[in-house]
């Protein structure tokens, strides 16, 4: 008899579709739309019934915000290869919607000169913080908590901080990022040399910790699941109050693997609070870029993070302390 792994041998348990429970509080204004259907691929790797679907105000107005900012951004990335569809789908990953130039500081740019840029960003961020209402509210509806709503703040913190609240710092909408796939990571690349390379900023060093820390708490999490899954370690709540089997098993193991082992509860509070400090810790490394440290480089030197190299070429010279360097 082949052995039950159940990340190969995936159940579908097929019934009446399910509508969900009512929700708490004030009745949303609009009903959940559509009849549930069952698909079976969808079914190998999550839930195999979609629908309904519930849209609401707050949904309407964060996806029209969001296409429109996809709108403009499209169209302009299209009226730089002259209109010619080929191109636009040939060079898409290439094309940009680039910032307002530095001489305009933070005024309203002409549209061809930055102020498409400003409105995409515009809609764009109306769409974002519309949908972070959204899951607010439909956590408070359903009785649960905002954990999520808080942990999709993190990642917000960071887009506003590339895009908005650092160039406001800078005094300038050309330090923010352009729209673009090759092109924002161009931008990247530009901004670690320009201050120094990124890689001796702190906080940068605790953002990728905390982005690789919670890929592997993530993975041993989903993995100890699978494997305690035959003894019902997917009922987590359960195994939380009512410690059985499957948790016992998943502590001994991870006691017996490295000396110390999270519980059913605790394991998701180390996951949510390594994805959210990812975000946190690199926002305010890229906050204080350019603002407080202008390169990484020498500050590392100075706090004995990067090693005295040898004196094999001339010396480092900080960069903005050439003349005529922008300050």
């Amino acid at each position: 008899m082949a052995e039950y792994l159940n990340i190969f041998t995936r159940i579908q348990v097929r019934s009446h579709p399910e509508m969900g429970v009512p929700a708490y509080g004030a009745v949303p204004a609009w009903p959940r739309e559509g009849k549930p259907f069952f698909s079976y691929w969808l079914g190998r790797v999550g839930d195999a019934q979609v629908g309904p679907f519930y849209l609401g105000g707050l949904g309407v107005a964060s996806i029209l915000s969001g296409l429109f900012a996809i709108m403009i951004m499209g169209l302009n990335m299209l009226a730089s290869v002259n209109w010619n569809i080929l191109q636009f789908v040939r060079q898409l990953p290439w094309l940009a919607l680039e910032p307002p130039p530095a001489k305009y500081g933070l005024s309203i740019p002409p549209m061809g000169e930055g102020g498409w840029w400003l409105l995409a960003g515009f809609f764009l961020t109306m769409s974002i913080l519309l949908f972070w209402v959204r899951v607010y509210t439909n956590a408070r509806r359903l009785g649960m908590g905002t954990h999520v709503a808080w942990a999709f703040a993190s990642a917000i913190w960071l887009y506003l901080v590339l895009g908005f609240i650092r160039p406001i710092a800078m005094g300038s909408w050309s330090e923010a990022v352009p729209f673009g796939v090759f092109p924002h990571l161009d931008w990247t690349a530009a901004f670690s040399i320009r201050y120094g390379n990124l890689f001796y900023n702190p906080f940068h060093m605790l953002s990728i910790a905390f982005l690789y820390g919670s890929a592997l708490l993530f993975a041993m999490h989903g993995a100890t699941i699978l494997a305690v899954s035959r003894y019902g370690g997917e009922r987590e709540i359960e195994q939380i109050v009512d410690r059985g089997t499957a948790s016992e098993r998943a502590a001994l193991f991870w006691r017996w693997t490295m000396g110390f082992n999270a519980s059913m509860e605790s394991i998701h509070r180390w996951a949510w609070w390594f994805a959210v400090l990812c975000t946190l810790t690199g926002g305010i490394g890229i906050l204080l870029t350019g603002t407080v440290v202008d390169n990484w480089y020498l500050w590392g030197v100075k706090h004995g993070i990067v090693p005295s190299y040898p004196a094999i070429g001339p010396a480092v010279i900080d960069p903005t302390t050439l003349p005529g360097a922008v300050k």
